[in-house]
């Protein structure tokens, strides 16, 4: 199977789990704890947001994060696909539950849909990048001219 179907084959699995946890603390902070929906809904995509990089590093991207540092792919992650997720999602949500009256687990579900390729995207062209291959060591490959010094040598 190509590597890239393979990507984000695991892309969606952790997806749908990132989707239960978003679900249940969406769940919890509305029903549960009484929080607004606007509020509720930030914290649950923080919530998933957190879930979802730690199993794309440990799975979906792990043979691209030896390169870089940790927290440095976390603020990427998190400023990336975290802006698409709690702007996306706060903006759907509004429109959605406010606006329409729809139920709001249904309406969170929608507003997930709508964010997950261009997270995929993201994660994939930006984040967890492929490390670039190693430049040559040949002497003067079609990259490396020879400095005028070394041409008038």
């Amino acid at each position: 199977m190509n590597q890239a179907v393979q990507r984000w084959l695991k892309f969606n699995v952790v997806g749908i789990a990132g989707v239960l946890v978003q679900l249940l603390t969406l769940a919890v902070l509305v029903t549960g704890l009484a929080v607004d929906i606007m509020p509720a809904t930030f914290l649950a995509v923080e919530a998933a947001i957190l879930h979802n990089f730690f199993w794309h590093e440990k799975w979906t991207w792990s043979d691209r994060t030896k390169r870089g540092h940790l927290i440095s792919r976390f603020v990427q992650f998190n400023a990336a696909n975290g802006a698409v997720s709690i702007a996306g999602n706060l903006l759907l949500m509004r429109i959605l539950v406010t606006a329409l009256k729809l139920n709001y687990i249904g309406a969170n579900l929608a507003a997930i849909g709508a964010c997950s390729i261009f997270n995929f995207l993201l994660g994939e062209l930006l984040i967890f990048v492929e490390p670039s291959a190693a430049p040559s060591n040949t002497a003067h490959s079609s990259q490396e001219r020879p400095s005028f010094d070394e041409r008038n040598a």
